[in-house]
C-alpha cells in the first residue's frame, strides 16, 4: 500500500520560513517524479513545484520562485519543500504527490500539511 506522509507545517510569521517533508512507502520511490501542491480556502489546488524522478531537473510556480526550494533523498525516500520568505498569500494546505515516470496514470496524493503565515 502506497503512503505519502506530509510533515513540517505550522504557524509562522511573515518573513519566516518552514521545511516541509513528505515521506514516500510501498513504492520505488527513484521511479517517481515528486511534487508539491497547495490549496488554499475557495482555490483551486495549484501546482507549487516539481522535481523530475532523479532530481536533476525542477520547476516552480512564478509565485514562488526564488522562495522555494525542492530537493528529495532518493535514500531516505523523501522530498523536502524549504520556503523561506513565507507571506501571506502562501498560506494553504500543502499536498505532496508522487507520479510514475512513465506510468503517468499512477499518481498517488499525501494527506496534506497546513501552512499557516500571519502575524
Amino acid at each position: 500500500q502506497v503512503q505519502l506522509v506530509e510533515s513540517g507545517g505550522g504557524l509562522v510569521q511573515p518573513g519566516g520560513s518552514l521545511r516541509l517533508s513528505c515521506v514516500a512507502s510501498g513504492l520505488i520511490f527513484s521511479y517517481y517524479g515528486m511534487s508539491w501542491y497547495r490549496q488554499a480556502p475557495g482555490k483551486e489546488r495549484e501546482l507549487v513545484a516539481c522535481i523530475a524522478s532523479t532530481g536533476g531537473i525542477t520547476n516552480y510556480a512564478d509565485s514562488v520562485k526564488g522562495r522555494f526550494t525542492i530537493s528529495r533523498d532518493n535514500a531516505k525516500n523523501t522530498v523536502y519543500l524549504q520556503m523561506n520568505s513565507l507571506k501571506p498569500e502562501d498560506t494553504a494546505v500543502y499536498y505532496c504527490k508522487a507520479r510514475h515516470r512513465m506510468l503517468s496514470a499512477r499518481q498517488y496524493w499525501g494527506q496534506g500539511t497546513q501552512v499557516t503565515v500571519s502575524s
